[in-house]
């Protein structure tokens, strides 16, 4: 099982370009790549989906134990001849002081070589006592090699190359030059989904095509081929239940973060997934439940407010009891309307809230959420008691004006939800939360909610 991580030192150090240009150069030889993603990254996974043509999985220790984690590797690893494994942040970073949920953590878990991406702009000699540091600082990770990266020129290359095989250990696996034509456009602080980029093809094309000049692509199937075994086994495949519930999933450029596995346990547990577009269809698919998930409702405003039509149509549907379920942008969307940047837009309505926009994180990271009873969705049995989610959240965004008689599903033990206590706003069967879900052994949200879709249709 040949697998290697792909870290940096820190962050926006071109860590996703030297991902998605391996991922896809290695495909370009006829090679089946399969790409994962640490952490709870919805874009990074698109990106790297695009450029493998395999679906990226997370891989995340805060809403997944280590069994879980090998299982999922193990079961998505199959059939590839390498697997890619792209960090977050930096290296050795993390919320634990030990460095038990860093890439590192993650590189030992798995058993995986580290490829350690260096930005090298304005350095020179100093980048040997810089991965002397990296080398010495946990024995038991192993860094695999190292790419030279935002490298001005053959000057500059060949000045790094001589510190590095002078002082350390690592070999240089290649150099990638600097290129701005490389960068993917970003916004809050992560790349623009790939759904909205028109160029993502052209600009993975060209990460390739820099990837396969400046890297050794034969010296890092090397490396990924001595990786130790993962002797976990694989997941099964979850029992499919035959579908008896229709389920609309929002899915365009506005609304495009979803999880495969999510997907995937909704119709393992007896749901058809259905798909409509906020932005272009006028009118609700035949569905018994909806599911408007995360995304950037407000670089769409006009568009949205545009098509009132399936916009009463929704807050109609979710007046008469439609069971649903939102999160983040989702959420967004079914306030009474959007600021942004000057503008607003008219939204749904459903949730009696004006939505601002800013230009500074308002909630950002893990969280933690504690179930309050009143959330809409039924428990798997009578004797569950109420249990702390955790998640995660990244929103701009504050809610405004809304009643002080609003029900939440959660308190918030750890983030800001909507005011910093309380997250999960109930109204009749809709469940709107900034906080993102993923259904994994430590919480099986997706059983849950197709469940209340199907007690809630009329047979």
């Amino acid at each position: 099982m040949a697998h290697f991580l792909v870290s940096a030192t820190h962050k926006s150090s071109g860590k996703t370009t030297v991902s998605l240009g391996v991922c896809a150069a290695l495909a370009r030889m006829g090679h089946a790549v399969q790409p994962f993603k640490k952490g709870p990254d919805f874009i990074d996974p698109m990106w790297l989906s695009a450029a493998s043509a395999r679906t990226c999985h997370n891989l995340d220790f805060n809403t997944m134990p280590n069994d879980e984690i090998l299982g999922l590797f193990a079961r998505h690893s199959q059939g590839a001849r390498t697997s890619v494994i792209e960090g977050n942040n930096g290296l050795f970073d993390g919320t634990d002081i030990e460095g038990g949920n860093s890439n590192a953590a993650m590189a030992k878990l798995l058993g995986a070589p580290v490829l350690l991406v260096v930005d090298c702009a304005g350095m020179a000699r100093g980048v040997a006592p810089l991965l002397m540091g990296y080398e010495a600082f946990d024995a038991d990770l192993r860094i695999g090699g190292v790419i030279l990266n935002n490298v001005a020129s053959t000057r500059h290359e060949t000045k790094l190359r001589a510190a590095v095989e002078r002082y350390c250990d690592i070999p240089v696996i290649g150099a990638v030059r600097r290129d701005h034509s490389l960068r993917i456009a970003e916004r809050h602080l992560g790349l623009v989904p790939t759904e909205e980029w028109g160029q993502a093809k052209t600009q993975i094309d060209a990460a390739a095509d820099a990837i396969a000049e400046q890297i050794d692509l034969d010296a890092l199937l090397a490396m990924a081929d001595v990786a130790n075994l993962v002797t976990a086994p694989p997941s099964a495949p979850p029992t499919v239940r035959p579908a008896d519930v229709r389920i609309g999933v929002a899915r365009d450029s506005a609304f495009a973060f979803y999880y495969p596995g999510d997907l995937e346990a909704m119709r393992a547990a007896g749901a058809e997934l259905v798909t409509f577009s906020p932005l272009h269809d006028t009118a609700l698919p035949d569905i018994d439940g909806l599911f408007i998930g995360g995304g950037f409702p407000e670089t769409h405003l006009s568009a949205l407010e545009a098509n009132a039509s399936l916009r009463e149509e929704i807050r109609n549907a979710i007046e008469n009891g439609l069971p649903t379920y939102a999160e983040c942008g989702g959420l967004m969307y079914l306030a009474r309307n959007i600021e942004w940047q000057g503008m607003t837009g008219e939204m749904v309505g459903v949730i009696p809230a004006h939505i601002v926009v800013g230009d500074k994180p308002r909630g950002h990271g893990l969280v933690r959420l504690r179930e309050t009873g009143a959330a809409p969705w039924p428990r798997l049995t009578e004797n569950d008691p109420p249990v702390e989610i955790c998640a995660h959240e990244f929103h701009y965004s504050d809610v405004g004006h809304l009643d002080g008689d609003t029900v939440f599903a959660y308190e918030v033990a750890r983030g800001y939800g909507t005011d910093g206590r309380s997250d999960g706003i109930v109204y009749k069967n809709m469940l709107a939360s900034y906080a993102h879900l993923r259904d994994t052994t430590r919480n099986h949200w997706t059983a849950r909610f197709v469940e209340f879709v199907r007690s809630n249709i009329d047979r």
